[in-house]
């Protein structure tokens, strides 16, 4: 019954969705017909007093401009919580035994389609985009999760687990409940799913964002340079210790993280990029 009441409200969402990219399109053409008319009006005033149109162009355009942000807010809220109840139904149908043809359960999955789709969640983790005036919230970028916050099943998280070796690493897991009594979570090894499940503490779990920090807007929202992180090591599952190199300067870009690696001169390893979403801080203080 759940499921089918999660495909009912995804296909309003999508409804819904589908207006507001027709009102991006409707005010990106209005925007586009005022700056025709815009320009053709300075073609006309070149002689004239340029302080009043620029006082007028001042008015006119950050109104066509927030208007259209306003509508992206909104359909990146409906993309969000159409992810959201798709999770919630993977989910469901996981505790279920459900699985179809389409999305077979992961401990069946090679390991390159699951490095294919680490990928893919890195590249669609959605842009954080606020208002004016607005501060990124808990968990946009390197902005931590508040001291309350609970992580919600199907969340992404690094989690500190003991290796078969007895030693002790940080892996990329995915959350499959929370007990309030206990204050531990279960979760899943992304890498083993259905084969290992760990039981920790919220000490031993860091929730990955959920929003991508935008540089040129919001560059407090990212790991500055030489601060230490925990940062997933390239076509693997599992986090370790490195430095900022350098932070993302667009917002499609990576980080660019030095890893410790006591088989370099220096102790690090060159330069590679590792995405927002796999990058979280590291409370362990600086090796010397």
């Amino acid at each position: 019954m759940a499921l089918v009441s999660a495909d009912s409200r995804i296909a309003e969402l999508l409804t819904e969705l589908h207006q507001l990219i027709k009102q991006t399109q409707e005010e990106r053409s209005r925007s586009e017909h005022n700056l025709v008319n815009i320009q053709k009006t300075h073609e006309r005033m070149q002689t004239e007093n340029k302080s009043n149109f620029h006082h007028r162009l001042g008015l006119r355009s950050p109104h066509c401009h927030e208007a259209r942000a306003d509508i992206l807010r909104k359909a990146l809220d409906k993309i969000a919580e159409i992810k959201s109840l798709l999770e919630e139904r993977r989910i469901a149908a996981k505790i279920a035994g459900l699985y179809n043809d389409s999305e077979p359960p992961r401990k069946t999955m090679r390991r390159g389609v699951l490095m294919t789709l680490l990928q893919q969640s890195a590249m669609t983790l959605p842009l954080w985009i606020g208002k004016p005036g607005d501060k990124p919230p808990p968990l946009c970028g390197a902005i931590p999760a508040s001291g309350d916050y609970v992580a919600k099943p199907g969340d992404k998280v690094a989690a500190r687990v003991k290796a078969v070796e007895g030693d002790e690493q940080w892996i990329l897991a995915e959350v499959v409940s929370y007990s309030h009594a206990t204050n531990k979570y279960e979760v899943d090894d992304i890498d083993e799913e259905g084969k290992e499940r760990h039981t920790l503490s919220r000490r031993r779990i860091i929730p990955l964002p959920q929003w991508k920090a935008n540089p040129e807007t919001d560059p407090e929202a990212l790991f500055q340079k030489e601060q230490l992180v925990l940062a997933l090591y390239p076509q693997t599952t599992c986090f370790y210790r490195a430095l900022i190199h350098t932070p993302p300067q667009r917002p499609q870009d990576d980080y660019s993280v030095l890893f410790e690696d006591t088989s370099y001169a220096d102790g690090y390893s060159p330069p590679l990029n590792v995405a927002q979403r796999y990058v979280v801080a590291c409370k362990e203080p600086k090796k010397k």
